[in-house]
């Protein structure tokens, strides 16, 4: 008979491992030596008398034993966190807002701050959701915000997310610009252009993905890869160096040398979902949930614009995990 004392530690390091594939990639995630998590998982073996994975010099597959494991060890560390919570207190919930300024994401946590004042919910900055999805995948991030459709389908299984907004597009454009002019700017007065959109830049694959499915057809060329401007003085000097358009949500913050449209005809939406990782829990996650859903009653969040357009890979209503 095997021992029934499964350290929590040991179920960590195997689910790491059955999630990433790869030793390396799983040691780092929980900041441990490899050689510690290889001990680790041998000493589980042992501990449950089974064979988790099969491991060759160029992949990390898991058995039937290991496939049989994994959501029971989930359910295990979920309730060590419940125990945690209930005793010690909640632990401060990471939330990326992708921009130290105006968002829809901002108004979700200022919201869910109201709701539940004796939750600590700090913000985060981590511009992009492909990259904080990973954060999030790999327990150095709780929440984010962004076009979770966009995401790889790999990455995105292992998360769970929630419709927040359908949010308007608009266009950045330098002073001067002839489209300035406009109080909105028909997507067609694009036709000739070059837009920038992110293009690569790893943190933010998916909204390059959402443009180039927007400027596809219409005459719109998406800007080539560049350096990512940090702070508002380098973009400043970016804009007036390229003068190139840059393709934003309606409430991106306000730039210097800049001004922004709304785009129309039809209105390009993003839809925007809040993401954390599937089977956490939290009650500061309970209050960004309660928050999104009262914002888009309020406000008609999820209220589509006739003729609006949207990308073709919509993420579904809802996958709470």
């Amino acid at each position: 008979m095997i021992s029934r004392d499964v350290e929590p530690r040991l179920l960590r390091g195997f689910v790491a491992v059955a999630e990433e594939l790869h030793f390396t990639r799983a040691a780092a995630r929980l900041y441990v030596a490899q050689q510690a998590l290889s001990r680790d998982v041998r000493r589980l073996e042992q501990t449950l008398g089974a064979v988790l994975f099969v491991r060759t010099t160029r992949a990390v597959e898991l058995t039937a034993d290991g496939e049989r494991l994994l959501p029971l060890a989930r359910r295990v560390l979920g309730a060590h966190e419940e125990l945690a919570a209930a005793f010690g207190g909640p632990r401060a919930l990471l939330v990326d807002l992708n921009t130290d300024g105006p968002s829809s994401g901002r108004t979700v946590l200022e919201r869910a701050r109201e709701l539940a004042p004796g939750c600590e919910l700090m913000a985060r900055f981590e511009s992009g959701l492909t990259h904080a999805a990973r954060e999030i995948a790999a327990g150095r991030l709780d929440v984010s915000f962004g076009y979770a459709a966009g995401l790889d389908p790999g990455l995105r299984a292992r998360l769970a997310y929630a419709p927040v907004r359908y949010e308007p597009l608009a266009v950045l454009l330098p002073e001067g610009h002839p489209l300035a002019a406009l109080e909105d700017v028909p997507l067609d007065a694009l036709a000739g252009e070059t837009v920038y959109a992110g293009a690569g830049n790893p943190r933010t694959v998916e909204w390059t993905g959402l443009a180039r499915e927007l400027f596809a057809g219409r005459g719109i060329m998406p800007a080539p890869p560049a350096p990512v401007a940090v702070g508002k003085e380098e973009f400043r000097r970016v804009m007036a160096k390229t003068r190139n358009p840059v393709l934003v949500t309606v409430d991106f913050p306000d730039m210097p040398g800049c001004v922004k449209r709304p785009l129309v005809a039809p209105v390009p939406l993003s839809p925007l979902a809040m993401v954390w990782r599937k089977g956490f829990t939290h009650p500061g996650l309970d209050a960004l949930a309660e928050a999104a859903a009262g914002l888009a009653a309020e406000r008609g969040w999820l209220e589509k614009p006739p003729g609006s357009w949207l990308p073709a890979a919509l993420t579904p209503v809802a996958d709470r995990g």
